[in-house]
């Protein structure tokens, strides 16, 4: 069968999976997902009920990163998964200590016990050791850790872009910048109805 995505266009998480999807060419039926109005089949394939959701053949996956390495097990084109030790390394602490304060920076009002301005640094930490690490990409060209983490730094840019664009990071804005005018953002940024039983499967990527 013909795997089902289950996604949210803003969601970082579903971004990283699109991203890997349309590098491998591995076609899903990608079906968008309201968050507050989540659908009977996507609560009964998720394990979490969150997105993004992953049905294929051996049953449900339930984790981006996992989706993303699924995809380009099937086919990895650029070499994505051909990557330094380092790299893993890297992808975990975005999702661990960066993403942490990138929340509580973005969602303040969820944590009121934490200092957002203080979370904002402990972000900033994050990115001003990724801006040192950059040399057009983390490693000497495009893997896995940069598709995986460039969806967050995306997330943490957007809640005070101003903020954001004063800040001395000059080879991590040259690589946002060029990841967000990228024909591959643009095409897994497109916009699509939320999905309904019975709509005809709209093919992805």
């Amino acid at each position: 069968m013909t795997p089902i995505l289950y996604s949210f266009r803003r969601c970082p998480y579903a971004m990283r999976a699109r991203v890997a999807l349309s590098a491998s060419g591995t076609q899903v039926y990608l079906r968008e997902v309201v968050l507050r109005d989540k659908p009977e089949a996507f609560l009964a394939a998720s394990p979490t009920a969150t997105v993004p959701c992953l049905v294929a053949d051996n049953g449900p996956i339930d984790e981006s990163l996992d989706i993303m390495k699924w995809a380009l097990a099937q086919n990895d084109p650029e070499g994505w998964l051909d990557m330094p030790d380092a790299g893993h390394d890297w992808i975990a602490r975005a999702d661990g200590p960066f993403k942490d304060a990138l929340d509580r920076t973005k969602y303040a009002t969820r944590y009121p016990e934490e200092d957002p301005e203080e979370q904002r640094s402990n972000a900033a930490e994050f990115l001003q050791d990724l801006d040192a690490q950059l040399n057009d990409w983390i490693f000497d060209r495009p893997t896995l850790a940069d598709y995986a983490i460039l969806p967050f730094v995306r997330q943490f840019a957007f809640i005070d872009k101003t903020w954001f664009d004063a800040q001395d990071w000059p080879a991590l804005h040259h690589w946002l910048d060029r990841f967000l005018a990228s024909e591959r953002f643009e095409s897994i940024m497109t916009k699509y109805p939320q999905w309904q039983p019975g709509d005809a499967p709209i093919s992805f990527p």
